[in-house]
């Protein structure tokens, strides 16, 4: 699978939008859109768990593209901890629980609105990276935090 591209951001951005869906950019796809100067495969997505926000999530999705199964709907509607979408016109994860952010609503009072897009705060998606402690994680800490730095001084 290519590289997630700008355009496909916005297009999750715009569906999102129309669809009323809560969410926030997070991972290394939120640290890209915030200015982090890599790439990534997929989106990670942190998203509200709602019974409203999970069906208008669904709707989304589908106007998107993916061809979910009903099995992934209910998944997605009910708020699984994670889902992950490979059945589109881009790789996605849905985390409805990512490790070290304990409440949504927290995360959605400290985000990033950077061109439309809402974007977990670089501490919540550095937060999330030491929490979950992954090998892959643990590898991109190092630049993430020092693109932290850089990020911050560049908001004053």
């Amino acid at each position: 699978m290519a590289a997630f591209e700008y355009r496909q951001a916005l297009e999750v951005r715009d569906a999102f939008q129309r669809h009323g869906v809560r969410y926030l950019f997070i991972g290394k796809s939120g640290a890209i859109l915030l200015g982090f100067p890599d790439t990534t495969q997929d989106a990670d997505l942190y998203v509200e768990k709602s019974a409203q926000n999970g069906e208008a999530l669904v709707r989304a999705l589908r106007e998107l593209g993916f061809d979910l199964t009903e099995s992934q709907a209910d998944e997605v509607r009910r708020g699984k901890d994670f889902v992950q979408l490979k059945n589109g016109p881009f790789d996605l994860d849905l985390v409805f629980a990512p490790d070290g952010i304990e409440r949504f609503e927290d995360a959605w009072q400290r985000r990033v609105e950077v061109e439309g897009f809402p974007v977990c705060h670089i501490d919540d998606i550095i937060g999330s990276k030491v929490a979950s402690n992954r090998p892959k994680d643990r590898e991109s800490l190092p630049r993430l935090r020092a693109f932290r730095e850089y990020w911050l001084r560049q908001r004053r």
